[in-house]
């Protein structure tokens, strides 16, 4: 079984961290290079950085963050948010990062996965899946543009069709738990980690230590994201890890 990870994640816009609840009401926290060589040190396994900038200047700004990022850390990390195209990977690769993460722009044109992974190989591309549960459709719905826009596809059916066309991780984020430190959802994390073979991160809720322990066994994640606890230093990275190691979990 592999070791299981832990990752901050980053949300960059205009070139500074912020964080909302539930996708909404976004405040600043900091300086994502200062950050990410901050995880770096206290010993998070990868990073994960968002482009929440919707703008050209935002992707200008983001790869000047990457190429920044890629000379103060050593752990892999992963770089997602309006990329749309092969070039635009090529371009966040090129600056140094480890693996694209893409999302809208992939269930727009599912082509793109099975060509970014052709073009750098499945390790590079992390398919980000937003979802949502629905009680029309008895099943999480995905979400595109930033969790605005309600798609109709079954969460469950898109992953297995993302590691269809080459996704080597899953990025799984619960909207209906984003920001609200209540736990990660656990019955979507499960259902989608059932459902492919490629590792699973998941996303959305963490507020105390012992969530991490649920969603990494209970939930059967490969991986634990979380933004808000680790900028706000709610919990340090290195007690995290040791509590961990001491419930039996194989961490990094």
């Amino acid at each position: 079984m592999l070791a299981k990870r832990i990752i901050p994640c980053l949300d960059v816009k205009d070139g500074r961290v912020v964080k909302g609840v539930n996708f909404v009401n976004l405040r600043d926290a900091g300086d994502p290079v200062e950050l990410a060589a901050l995880y770096d040190r206290e010993g998070a396994d990868e990073l994960v950085f968002l482009d929440i900038s919707a703008s050209n200047e935002g992707r200008a700004t983001m790869v000047e963050v990457v190429k920044q990022t890629a000379g103060e850390i050593s752990i892999p990390f992963t770089v997602g948010g309006g990329i749309s195209q092969v070039e635009d990977m090529k371009r966040i690769l090129r600056a140094g990062a480890d693996k694209i993460g893409v999302n809208t722009a992939a269930v727009l044109n599912p082509e793109l996965i099975s060509d970014g992974a052709r073009r750098f190989g499945s390790q590079c591309i992390v398919v980000a899946i937003d979802a949502k549960y629905s009680e029309e459709l008895k099943d999480w719905e995905v979400y595109t543009h930033g969790g605005r826009k309600a798609t109709g596809m079954s969460a469950i059916k898109w992953a297995q069709d993302a590691e269809s066309r080459g996704a080597g991780e899953i990025l799984l984020t619960s909207m209906d738990a984003d920001g609200t430190k209540d736990g990660f959802d656990l019955s979507l994390t499960k259902a989608i980690s059932r459902a492919v073979g490629i590792p699973v991160i998941a996303s959305g809720g963490a507020g105390k230590v012992s969530h991490f322990y649920d969603v990494l066994t209970e939930g059967e994640a490969d991986a634990a994201l979380a933004a808000t606890i680790f900028h706000y230093k709610e919990i340090a990275i290195p007690d995290l890890k040791k509590d961990l190691i001491s419930r039996g979990v194989e961490i990094r």
